[in-house]
């Protein structure tokens, strides 16, 4: 089994979408380990995307990032780093493909819904940035599924 981060961003969930990504997010078999409702601050949203910093885009993504409340949540299944980014299509909704979550409720590049890790190793990482050990269940008895 494998973990990745998942994020329900800020203007998903102000248009009252997250809880449609999480249905979809069962329906195609992960298991959720983690999820929790946060704003962020500037500072912790440029913590997280810290690897972009050099980037002209990471002040527009980190403003975006911390201007409402967002969705963290530790994600397993099977391959679920590729599975995950499959499901939320490319990056530039106009690009996604049909019946992936960004072509279905992103704006933008800059407001395109969820995020996901790059690879399992980011995804542990990135995990880490938003939980504790502890707050990642461990036992799949406990944990939302479909």
């Amino acid at each position: 089994m494998e973990r990745t981060l998942a994020i329900i961003k800020p203007d998903a969930v102000k248009a009252g979408h997250a809880g449609k990504i999480l249905d979809r997010i069962l329906s195609e078999g992960f298991a959720v380990r983690a999820m929790k409702l946060v704003t962020l601050t500037q500072a912790q949203a440029e913590g997280f995307y810290a690897v972009h910093a050099e980037r002209p885009f990471f002040g527009e993504l980190t403003e975006f990032m911390s201007s409402g409340p967002c969705v963290p949540l530790v994600l397993e299944r099977e391959d679920a780093v590729a599975k995950w980014r499959e499901v939320i299509g490319a990056t530039n909704p106009a690009e996604a493909a049909e019946g992936t979550i960004r072509k279905q409720f992103a704006t933008s590049m800059g407001e395109n819904a969820v995020h996901g890790s790059d690879s399992a190793e980011n995804g542990v990482k990135e995990g880490r940035y938003f939980f504790s050990e502890s707050e990642i269940v461990q036992n799949g008895a406990d944990v939302i599924d479909a």
